[in-house]
């Protein structure tokens, strides 16, 4: 390489440094400012997480604490007094089905019947927990609901892709068997043992009453 050509490339050179060197200086603020902008959104969300877990913990230490009181009324008030805590919705949820079980427990079946019918009906909680309130109340043979009301809650509750459907299910054929209706029961019974979604302890309970029932449960396919 000649002396003229060695002299072009180190000027060539001596550009493209001083160029992005101007570029760095009017620019580079951007990848600092988008630096920052990871780590300081990585923090907080890292703060925000530690925040929710504190918060969770601090709920179920208070539910803890509500639920070792030696009386019912006493466990009720306490659990009064976690739902005016700073907690989530579904903590929130959680101590008013408590709060219901209590008041069950506590002789106060229209108490318990009103606290599931408000979580059912409020519209801020998540639907699972909806759900689960709605399941509670139409359970309940106490007298709070007609039968029919308790039919038309549960039919609701055991349509495909409900997450409580199978319990709702045999909730419907002990109302079944309660009214004689044998065949309604043994069809809804036979349908739960067979299902794919069913727990052990569901397909237990649906095969005895079956086998109470004078009929043998279904075969599963695929099992002995």
């Amino acid at each position: 390489m000649s002396d003229t050509d060695s002299f072009i490339e180190e000027v060539s050179e001596e550009v493209r440094r001083d160029r992005l060197f101007g570029l760095m200086k009017r620019y580079g603020w951007i990848a600092i400012v988008a630096v920052l902008a990871l780590v300081g959104g990585a923090a907080w969300n890292e703060w925000n997480k530690a925040q929710a877990r504190a918060s969770a913990e601090n709920a179920g230490d208070a539910i803890l604490s509500a639920l070792e009181a030696d009386k019912p009324s006493a466990r009720i008030e306490a659990l009064k007094a976690v739902q005016n805590q700073d907690i989530t919705q579904g903590a929130k949820a959680v101590v008013a089905l408590l709060q219901a079980a209590e008041q069950g427990v506590d002789g106060d079946p229209a108490g318990a019947q009103a606290a599931l019918e408000a979580i059912a009906s409020d519209g801020s909680l998540p639907e699972i927990y909806r759900q689960i309130a709605s399941f509670k109340a139409a359970s309940r043979s106490d007298g709070a609901l007609s039968t029919q009301e308790r039919q038309i809650r549960l039919e609701a509750l055991s349509a495909p892709g409900m997450a409580l459907r199978l319990l709702a299910s045999e909730q419907l054929a002990l109302i079944d068997i309660d009214a004689g209706n044998t065949e309604s029961a043994l069809e809804r019974l036979q349908s739960i043992v067979v299902d794919a979604e069913v727990t052990a302890g569901l397909r237990q309970r649906a095969t005895q009453l079956i086998i109470a029932l004078g009929a043998e449960p279904e075969t599963i396919v695929g099992q002995d």
